[in-house]
């Protein structure tokens, strides 16, 4: 009744907590923009606290058109010849690629032909060869890649990769963005490069840029963004591969979404959209300024050693380009230094990736932490409660942090986090007055209680601080070790602690399962009892049960720890369980100074008296008639009435020998009839029937493994003949010793 009231007296918290949480839910499944750019916080100060190291010999360069370079070299865009120059002298350097993060889309005005046409200079220029086939004609001598913008407008021509993606699955328009139109570079230098790839950086709501597309779609064909393009070139690769979601066995019959881009070897992560996350590195990138290489301001020496064997960028800082954008780590660097850190990483094979099952977890997270934290936030109270948040938040942070430095992987912490602290918020102000009452009430009495378990319960109602209790129907099951003593007498304590806790643990384990309460342990026996604290409406056959599990389990015992090593075992083990029902008086008992909680009555006395007569009849469960006659079905036979020391009302008493598979047993029904025959017989004082009886049926007794009951009945037979007792004899047997 307590529990029940207790339940409704938190039931209102319990509900504001639930319902604080479903709308975190809600705003998860929803992502709104501003708690959904949290997490994209949380992951830019993962990467400003562990930004990506970069290799002792990096594989990537920049060449900076700086302010510096414009200054040198006047304005953008420069003569062609002065581009000529420079692609020549970094391949000359050993360069494996020139990447121009530059689209070349007008042809060059300071070359022959356009001079001669504004000018009007006639035929006078005519002879000279145009600017921009010079710069071909460098382009189609090196390994160069050029760029071009991807446009939403219809506008220009249809993009023709250089090597065409093959594609695995279904092409993923649902995600990865389409484009109508492209600028792109003239058709001369587009023709002469090696590789063509789109620039397009799309930055987040917030304006950061934090992942680079690997592919899109222009006019129904997938093109490659520049830094692949970069890749494949450099190593010589052939057509990239895209996986989508329905190629890669992730889903079955889904396409839409893309998983990964495979090239050279490589297998790249990226997002449904075809992006790739950047880890970034925590200094900005050296660079060589475009006006040194192309002026002869560096040796050849010097550029060799920074450009030999990598793959260089060419591309702007200068304001005046328009080419700044914003990353985790810096406010304003140059774009082509993004592009950059996603070639190194794709040669390094080092990848940021925040997997398909990410959102899946972390949804898991904030119903199983919030649910948890609104369920038990009323019994913890307002200091537990905290304890357990800053505990909760501390594990998903821990554990998204981990997930960054040890596996790369972008898990979101946030909202696990806001749902812990919304549950905790609302579930605080609801129940804190009557929690901070309850908490110094319970502090005051915790140094009266040693029992862990007893604490528990007495947080939860406070009321049970009084001594006493309540009487229940209940099931006592009294166990014990045969010949303990004499086993103990061979061994160390420590040996024999250590059989202590290779027996008593397996008992305990079958006795829990079968709901029982393990009220003590009493050096090898063990008391239990079942229907308090909590109702168990089936707690007979519960009890039954375990006893008969047990026995089997001290079986299964004997036959395999003998042949474990390290392992004390003292031969063949026997053990004696007495059970039997009745009112038991259960609750708190002991003293004002310590109380523990546990069971007294004469159903208790009765268990343990049992148990000691199952050496005397030689069978290994006892049970009382209370309890028989609430196991129909159960293989029992009655034993005998018996007077135990120290009580003065006779009992019946019966062997449980197994279950209802066992009764069904023509061999266990016909030593049920033959003992029962044998029973009349004897408290008739028929003598010689009962020992005919005995006697016919001494192979069934051996056949169910009570041998004794035969031997024993048939000797107090032969003494009763001797001795004949009075006519008024009731045959109850008056038992000597517990």
């Amino acid at each position: 009744m307590l529990e029940r009231l207790r339940g409704l007296r938190d039931a209102p918290a319990i509900l504001a907590g639930l319902i604080a949480l479903a709308l975190v839910v809600v705003l998860q499944l929803a992502q709104p923009g501003a708690l959904g750019r949290v997490g994209l916080a949380v992951f830019d100060a993962y990467q400003r606290a562990a930004p990506r190291d970069l290799p002792g010999e990096e594989r990537v360069a920049v060449v900076d058109v700086d302010e510096a370079s414009i200054a040198r070299l006047g304005q953008w865009p420069w003569p062609r010849t002065e581009l000529v120059t420079l692609t020549e002298r970094l391949t000359d350097a050993g360069a494996v690629a020139v990447v121009y993060d530059i689209v070349f889309s007008e042809p060059d005005r300071t070359s022959p032909e356009q001079l001669t046409a504004s000018l009007d200079l006639g035929e006078r220029l005519a002879d000279l060869p145009s600017h921009d086939a010079l710069l071909a004609d460098s382009f189609s001598a090196q390994p160069v890649v050029t760029a071009y913008f991807l446009d939403r407008e219809p506008r220009g021509g249809a993009i023709e990769p250089k090597a065409s993606f093959t594609l695995h699955g279904s092409l993923p328009s649902r995600d990865v963005p389409g484009y109508a139109g492209a600028i792109q570079p003239l058709a001369v230098l587009e023709g002469a490069a090696r590789g063509s790839g789109f620039v397009s950086l799309e930055s987040d709501a917030d304006g950061i840029v934090r992942r680079i597309p690997l592919v899109a779609i222009h006019r129904g064909v997938l093109v490659p963004s520049l830094g692949l393009e970069a890749v494949r070139v450099a190593e010589g690769a052939g057509s990239p591969n895209l996986l989508a979601s329905d190629g890669s066995g992730e889903t079955q019959g889904a396409g839409g979404a893309a998983v990964a881009v495979r090239l050279a070897g490589r297998e790249i992560p990226v997002t449904d959209a075809g992006e790739m996350w950047v880890h970034f590195p925590a200094t900005e990138r050296a660079s060589l300024p475009a006006w040194q290489i192309i002026e002869g301001a560096i040796d050849d020496a010097a550029l060799a050693e920074a450009v030999r064997g990598r793959i260089v960028f060419i591309g702007g800082s200068a304001a005046g380009l328009q080419d700044l954008v914003s990353t985790p780590v810096a406010e304003r660097v140059a774009g082509v230094t993004v592009h950059a850190a996603g070639v190194e990483q794709m040669l390094a094979g080092h990848f940021l990736e925040r997997p398909d099952w990410a959102f899946g977890l972390e949804l898991v997270l904030v119903m199983v932490l919030g649910g948890a934290l609104a369920l038990l936030l009323p019994r913890l109270g307002a200091t537990l409660g905290a304890v357990a948040v800053i505990a909760g938040i501390a594990l998903v942070a821990g554990g998204s942090w981990l997930a960054f430095t040890r596996a790369q992987y972008l898990l979101d912490p946030t909202w696990p986090v806001l749902a812990l602290v919304a549950v905790y918020a609302v579930q605080t102000v609801a129940v804190f007055y009557r929690e901070e009452r309850q908490r110094a009430y319970i502090h005051s009495a915790f140094d009266r209680y040693l029992s862990p378990e007893m604490v528990r319960r007495i947080a939860a109602d406070p009321d049970q601080l009084e001594l006493g209790g309540e009487e229940r129907d209940m099931s006592v099951l009294m166990c014990d070790i045969r010949g303990f003593s004499r086993m103990s007498e061979r061994y160390s304590p420590r040996e024999v602690i250590d059989f202590l806790i290779e027996f008593l643990t397996p008992m305990s384990e079958i006795l829990l399962a079968r709901k029982a309460t393990l009220d003590k342990y009493i050096g090898d026996a063990i008391l239990a009892f079942w229907n308090a604290p909590l109702d168990d409406p089936d707690h007979h056959r519960n009890a039954a049960r375990a006893a008969l599990e047990m026995v089997a389990m001290v079986e299964e015992l004997n036959r395999t720890m003998p042949t474990r090593k390290g392992v004390v075992w003292p031969g063949e083990v026997g053990i004696g369980i007495g059970l039997n029902s009745g009112l038991c008086c259960v609750g708190n008992m002991g003293s004002r100074q310590r109380l523990s909680y546990s069971l007294i009555g004469d159903t208790v006395n009765m268990a343990s008296r049992m148990e000691g007569l199952t050496k005397q009849y030689g069978v290994p469960i006892v049970t009382g008639s209370a309890l028989a006659r609430e196991l129909p079905g159960f293989a029992l036979i009655e034993l005998d009435r018996v007077r135990v020391v120290g009580r003065d009302a006779p009992e019946t008493i019966f062997a449980l020998l197994d279950d209802e598979a066992r009764s069904s047993e023509a061999n266990f029904a016909r030593l049920s009839a033959a003992h029962h025959d044998m029973l009349a017989a004897y408290r008739a004082q028929d003598w010689d029937l009962a020992d005919a009886i005995l006697a016919k049926a001494e192979d069934h007794y051996a056949a169910l493994g009570i041998p004794k009951l035969c031997a024993l009945m048939r000797e107090r037979i032969e003494a009763l003949r001797s001795d004949p007792p009075p006519p008024e004899w009731d045959g109850v047997y008056q038992a000597t010793s517990k």
